[in-house]
């Protein structure tokens, strides 16, 4: 269902319904969301990624259908328990990547919208497939929002699938590469998040989700993280040219 393995301060989650392309179901949105819910204090970061031939296809549809039979307000719940999995890949304390190849629609479109950087395979196909199946993209919308913004309109209409270098363009990806180059764009990433100080990253992430600071509150946490050590030992490594010492393994 959920393969997670922590390694040098990484938690790497895999999505592993690779009968159904990593749909989601009730078991898997359960499982994704308690991972992310249980970050450690030795957490550094996070890679989501997808087992067999895609990241993920988005909802189950024989999942789907049963909750069709269902009230609506048991449909709502069952959509909040959703939207609190997406939202726990924005609020993670760390950075998270999303490491996406093969299809990517619907919710796996949520997750990619929700994730702090995206390294996709150039094979990767993308589709805010809701409108296909009578259904709206409502609880990945925030996060769509916020990462893509107007272009949301055609894509959400439409439901028109599309490329890893047109996800790129509208600011969905970061980054595109070959599929035999993914896990090692991802490592690179991933020691460069490493070698940075662990407090700084984790405030630097809730600075970057959080609305602008004003002037005073900017000034504050700049002060603050000044006088903190990990500033101290930072700035000491690189003005005697030397790796800082965080306290953690980076290498």
């Amino acid at each position: 269902m959920l393969i997670e393995e922590r390694k040098n301060g990484v938690l790497h989650l895999g999505l592993n319904r690779p009968e159904v392309r990593n749909a989601f179901n009730a078991s898997l949105i359960q499982a994704l969301t308690a991972a992310l819910s249980g970050i450690t204090d030795g957490d550094r970061a996070v890679v989501i990624s997808g087992v067999g031939e895609a990241f993920c296809a988005g909802g189950d549809l024989n999942w789907m259908r049963e909750q069709a039979t269902q009230s609506e307000t048991e449909n709502a719940a069952d959509a909040l328990k959703l939207y609190e999995m997406f939202d726990a890949v924005y609020r993670c304390p760390v950075p998270v990547i999303a490491q996406v190849h093969g299809p990517c629609f619907g919710g796996g479109c949520g997750i990619v919208a929700a994730a702090d950087i995206v390294v996709a395979a150039s094979n990767a196909l993308f589709a805010f497939s809701e409108a296909k199946l009578g259904l709206v993209p409502a609880t990945i919308s925030p996060f769509v929002l916020r990462k893509i913004g107007s272009y949301s309109r055609e894509l959400f209409v439409t439901a028109m699938p599309f490329d890893a270098s047109r996800g790129k363009e509208i600011g969905l990806v970061n980054t595109v590469v070959d599929e035999a180059e993914l896990e090692s764009t991802v490592a690179r990433l991933l020691k460069s998040i490493l070698s940075n100080g662990p407090s700084a990253v984790r405030a630097s992430k809730q600075l970057a989700i959080s609305a602008p600071l004003g002037g005073e509150a900017a000034a504050e946490l700049l002060a603050k993280t000044r006088a903190g050590a990990e500033a101290k030992e930072g700035i000491s490594a690189f003005l005697e040219k030397r790796k800082a010492n965080f306290g953690v393994a980076n290498d």
